[in-house]
Formats: C-alpha cells, sequence, structure tokens
C-alpha cells in the first residue's frame, strides 16, 4: 500500500513555464562597462593601437631574420683562392656551395674545376636578369662531381652585351644548354660551334626571360607574317 505518511511534493518554483512545458530560459544580466577608474581598465585606451593585432587580438611576433649566406671553407676552396686570390668568393647558402667569380678568371677556374678537382659533369647553364643592376646579368653553372658527390655552382657577373666563353670544349653537352641561355636572355658565348635560338623561331625579337620582356610580351611581328593572325596579347 502506497506510504500516506509522506509530504507531498512542493509546488514548483521558478520560473514559468512555456505553452509546451519547457521552462523558460533565465534572463541574462548585462555586463556593466569598465570605468576609467577601474584598475582593470587599460590606463591609456588608446594605447598600442598602432601596433598590428594577430587574429587573437595579441600583438603579432617581429617577423623572423632570413637565411643568411656563409663563408665556404674547405681544401678545394683554398687552393682555389690561393691561385685566383680577390677574384674568387666561396659562400654556402642553405647548406648549397656556390663561388662568385670575376668574369675575367672564370673561363680557366671551369677548366681547373673539371681537369683538377674531378667536376666532370655540367649539370645546367641558366642566367638570372637584374636590370636595375651595372652588370645586369648573373650567369651560372651547375657542375657535380660524381668522384666526390659533390654538387657546386659557378656564378660570374655580366654587363649587357658582354660575351661569356663557352664551356662546350670543356663539357660539350653544354651545347643545348648555352643555346637555351642565348634565346632567354640574349647572352653570348664565345667559342660555342652553332649558337642559334633552340626554344624560339629563329627571327623572334627578344628575349623572354629577361625582366623587362613582359610576361604577355610576344613578337607581333613574326606571328602576323609566319602565323597570318594578330597575336592578340
Amino acid at each position: 500500500m502506497p506510504d500516506d505518511t509522506k509530504s507531498p511534493a512542493p509546488p514548483p518554483t521558478g520560473e514559468p513555464k512555456g505553452p509546451e512545458g519547457a521552462a523558460n530560459p533565465p534572463s541574462v544580466e548585462p555586463v556593466p562597462a569598465k570605468k576609467p577608474n577601474d584598475p582593470a581598465a587599460p590606463a591609456n585606451p588608446g594605447a598600442g593601437s598602432e601596433k598590428t593585432a594577430a587574429p587573437g587580438g595579441h600583438a603579432a611576433p617581429p617577423k623572423p631574420a632570413g637565411p643568411a649566406a656563409t663563408p665556404w671553407t674547405s681544401d678545394m676552396v683554398s687552393r682555389l683562392k690561393q691561385r685566383y686570390g680577390s677574384g674568387l668568393e666561396a659562400s654556402t647558402y642553405l647548406g648549397q656551395n656556390y663561388m662568385v667569380a670575376d668574369s675575367s678568371i672564370v673561363a680557366e677556374l671551369l677548366q681547373v674545376l673539371r681537369d683538377e678537382e674531378q667536376f666532370d659533369y655540367c649539370v645546367d647553364v641558366t642566367a638570372v636578369h637584374y636590370p636595375d643592376r651595372e652588370k645586369p646579368f648573373d650567369l651560372v653553372w651547375i657542375l657535380y662531381s660524381f668522384a666526390a658527390n659533390e654538387r657546386i655552382r659557378v656564378k660570374t657577373l655580366l654587363g649587357e652585351g658582354e660575351i661569356a666563353p663557352s664551356v662546350t670544349p670543356i663539357w660539350p653537352g653544354a651545347n643545348w644548354l648555352e643555346r637555351e641561355v642565348y634565346d632567354m636572355f640574349g647572352i653570348q658565348f664565345d667559342g660555342h660551334p652553332d649558337l642559334k635560338r633552340i626554344l624560339l623561331p629563329d627571327g623572334w625579337k627578344g628575349h623572354p626571360l629577361r625582366k623587362d620582356y613582359g610576361i604577355i610580351q610576344q613578337d607581333n611581328e613574326w606571328v602576323q607574317i609566319n602565323l597570318g593572325i594578330e597575336s592578340g596579347q
């Protein structure tokens, strides 16, 4: 039998219930704004407004300094510097070793690297154009030694119209590499057996990898004469 001695449950208190019988959510008290004399408020509300804020509301950290080249020292570098003196600088950047040689010695240097230092493979010949510089071209040879399992870069600076030495007598495979540099940058190679364009037609005007050659620029005259159409660029 039910226990009649227990007291009945007290009537519910609190917020009135909605039409479905669920209690209405409690009201939220607004948080008062901090007053100027509130110790938690900043002394100068405008202070630091000139700083760039990160997404989380904090000041962005200073940009870290990028990697820098450091001197490259080795027995080979010591031998070459003893021979060429101030005409040769050797550095390493992110684990990549390179030399910067004066254009007057670079032909001999490349021959020595093949004959005496066993860099028997010319991986690539390329260039970079800096039009605002006094000598606007970096000419770069990438070399590899199978004996030492070592890769290096040799770089020289060239002025506009300055002729570079061809390395085809040293590494015959450089023939096509030098033709591409001539085609894209207009750099001439003294001693090349057949220096002509390799990617663009022979009569093309301009050299597309120069920085002053527009990215959509074309030889409109060549296109119209040879293809009979307007280039549309």
